[in-house]
């Protein structure tokens, strides 16, 4: 005999509730989608408008259209730069640019910390990471995610006397901070995820987790 008593049903007032953080959840992306999108545009086309746009005087209504006009102008810009940069006159008139900027008091200072953290995550750098690693830290039994930058052996492994390579462990939700550690290689286990997923994971606070990989599903499925 079931004891169990039948559960009271749920109030109109709660449904409507459930439907609103239902429909909620899915408004929430598309809408912090187009505000990140509206931001960019108004912050892009707000700096540059007036280099391109000088003798315009905007209203109400044609301003996000200027804004618009003038993203799209600059972004096609620094895609011919990037073609620019690949020749010897592009990389030559970059130093030289680079140079004058270094010789700005604090003007250099901001441009050299913004282009180490360029450097560091762009494209170009990022294959610098060459797997993504489980290690214990910051004491045993605590497992953080890292990413496996370098096996050569230098100065370090020498002083210590053992084989050491180096992981940087970057920070939630900001990978530009981090740390850099030396470990046997006994203690690091390599991952299948790629690096892409990795940040996707560190970034994300742990709510992206990328889908199992083709061993594990070999294994779970008895292959």
């Amino acid at each position: 005999m079931n004891s169990a008593l039948p559960l009271p049903p749920r109030s109109k007032i709660a449904t409507v509730r459930d439907a609103f953080f239902s429909g909620l959840l899915l408004v929430a992306p598309l809408v912090v989608t187009v505000w990140a999108f509206y931001k960019i545009i108004s912050l892009i086309g707000g700096t540059f408008r007036p280099v391109f746009f000088y003798s315009i005087e905007p209203s109400a209504s044609t301003e996000l259209t200027l804004d618009l006009v003038t993203t799209v102008i600059v972004l096609i810009v620094v895609t011919i730069l990037g073609y620019l940069s690949r020749d010897v006159f592009g990389r030559f008139f970059v130093r030289l640019v680079e140079r004058a900027l270094l010789s700005i008091p604090g003007v250099g200072a901001v441009y050299t910390s913004v282009k180490q953290i360029v450097d560091t995550f762009g494209s170009s750098s990022r294959n610098q990471f060459s797997k993504v690693v489980m290690i214990e830290f910051p004491r045993p039994g605590v497992w953080a995610l890292g990413f496996l930058t370098n096996r050569t052996q230098g100065e370090m492994q020498r002083k210590i006397g053992r084989e050491l390579w180096t992981v940087f462990v970057p920070t939630t939700p900001n990978p530009t901070g981090g740390y850099v550690l030396f470990l046997p290689p006994a203690d690091i286990v390599e991952l299948e995820m790629t690096i892409g997923e990795g940040m996707k994971l560190i970034i994300s606070g742990g709510t992206f987790l990328p889908p199992p990989s083709r061993t594990m599903t070999d294994a779970a499925s008895g292959l």
